[in-house]
């Protein structure tokens, strides 16, 4: 040994306690690493303390964006996960041939209709399938289909279209992520629109739109996404929320070439529904200079939103030398279309509260209510009482405080649809005062 590795010895055998003439237990190795250990903090006398007291790490920074190498580094680790990920997935002829094996093992029901199985031929398909199906066979799932068999099966067409349908969703998920630029697991206005736009050609649906009209199209159907589910508008949907709702379903309907035209026609992201919803703002674009003053949106449906209404809206809402852009047309058009949605309600109710004092109360309401009154008159009509009025919304509501009305309450008392429209719409407040004629004729047609 020589003298530096002797003196090395020494230095590691006295910080461990032990006299250089005692003859050591331990090799030099494991002296060593024990005297690293303990300079790193980790001494394993104070091993359950640190246990206890050390966080471990859960943020990592992102990285720079002129880091060109860390940010190509990410770009492709990213693009190699979701590659992985979906190879993971089970393909057609992989689906096709779970299905033939689930029909290997089926009995009939009792009415000699529906194909089922029982859970021992169940685990007997998981142990032939492939190792991509076997993470469906499990007893949380079979517990799920069952639907009262005597025999305690389960239908196979159903597991089947389950499978089917969560493979679907792992594709979306996979889908939408490729446009999550930051990989934070949400999508961005940009991100969102990309998605849309390059999704386009594979709906048959959308074939016979001009591209000219291409960029409206994504507009007004990224519109629907963020003002449903960026209700707190950060300008960010989280693509778990996307696939959670039934947004997406509605959107890939269009795939279908023989959609019925009523389908269509309530789809807001069929072409029948986005010409209409276009075709609208340019006719109440009287001036032809792509934007809506308050004069023009108030020739909006039937033209019997009160003044004070629309007078709340320019205030309230997004506008460019006080006129309205095609954005902030759309949020407004996707809020008197689906007044009784929670959405809805909290950008109508935004408008209401005058006051911004985060309810309603009897002074909000007259002021609204009063527009109505004197469009009443000015109809040659009496009006009807704000008293009455206000005594019977309170009534439909039923807040939680007597004095006034939150937006929770609306959203609640599922009036908020009736609520809103009695205060800023002349049509509703006439549908509202005349609704037990108006049942009885529905009733008599």
């Amino acid at each position: 040994m020589s003298q530096d590795e002797q003196r090395l010895r020494a230095c590691a055998i006295k910080l461990q306690g032990q006299q250089l003439n005692d003859k050591p237990d331990k090799t030099d190795e494991e002296l060593l690493s024990e005297e690293y250990i303990r300079l790193k903090g980790k001494d394993n006398d104070n091993k359950a303390h640190q246990n206890r007291n050390a966080i471990p790490r859960f943020y990592y920074k992102l990285p720079d964006e002129d880091d060109i190498i860390m940010q190509k580094l990410r770009e492709e680790s990213r693009a190699l996960l979701l590659q992985r990920k979906s190879q993971e997935l089970l393909d057609n002829n992989e689906l096709q041939g779970l299905w033939y094996i689930l029909d290997r093992y089926h009995t009939l029901s009792s009415n000699g209709e529906d194909k089922m199985i029982s859970y021992e031929d169940f685990m007997k398909v998981s142990s032939e399938c492939g190792p991509k199906c076997r993470l469906f066979f499990n007893a949380v799932t079979f517990s799920r289909l069952l639907q009262g068999d005597p025999y305690g099966r389960i239908s196979i067409m159903q597991f089947f279209n389950y499978t089917m349908r969560k493979v679907w969703m792992h594709q979306t998920r996979i889908g939408l992520s490729l446009y999550d630029v930051t990989g934070q697991g949400y999508l961005r206005e940009p991100d969102l629109e990309n998605y849309i736009l390059e999704l386009i050609p594979t709906l048959p649906q959308l074939s016979g739109l001009e591209k000219s009209f291409h960029s409206f199209y994504v507009c007004t159907a990224v519109r629907k996404f963020f003002f449903f589910l960026d209700s707190m508008r950060t300008g960010r949907i989280k693509i778990v929320d996307i696939l959670n709702c039934t947004f997406l379903d509605e959107l890939l309907e269009l795939r279908d070439e023989d959609l019925p035209q009523e389908r269509q026609n309530a789809n807001w992201f069929s072409a029948t529904s986005a010409l209409r919803v276009y075709g609208q703002y340019l006719n109440l674009d009287t001036d032809h200079n792509g934007m809506l003053s308050r004069d023009e949106l108030s020739k909006y449906g039937t033209g019997t939103l009160t003044n004070v209404f629309l007078d709340r809206v320019f205030q309230e809402c997004l506008t460019y030398e006080g006129e309205m852009d095609y954005k902030a047309y759309l949020d407004f058009v996707l809020a008197m279309e689906n007044r009784g949605e929670p959405q809805a309600l909290q950008y109508i109710f935004r408008l209401l509260d005058v006051q911004g004092v985060g309810y309603l109360n009897i002074f909000a309401l007259n002021y609204f209510f009063k527009a109505i009154q004197e469009q009443v008159r000015n109809l040659g009509q009496q009006p009807v009482h704000f008293e009455d009025v206000k005594d019977e919304i309170f009534d439909m509501v039923k807040p939680l405080n007597p004095l006034w009305i939150t937006l929770q309450d609306l959203i609640d008392s599922s009036q908020g649809e009736v609520v809103t429209s009695i205060l800023i719409d002349l049509n509703g407040f006439w549908n509202y005062e005349n609704r037990e004629m108006l049942m009885a004729e529905s009733a008599t047609d």
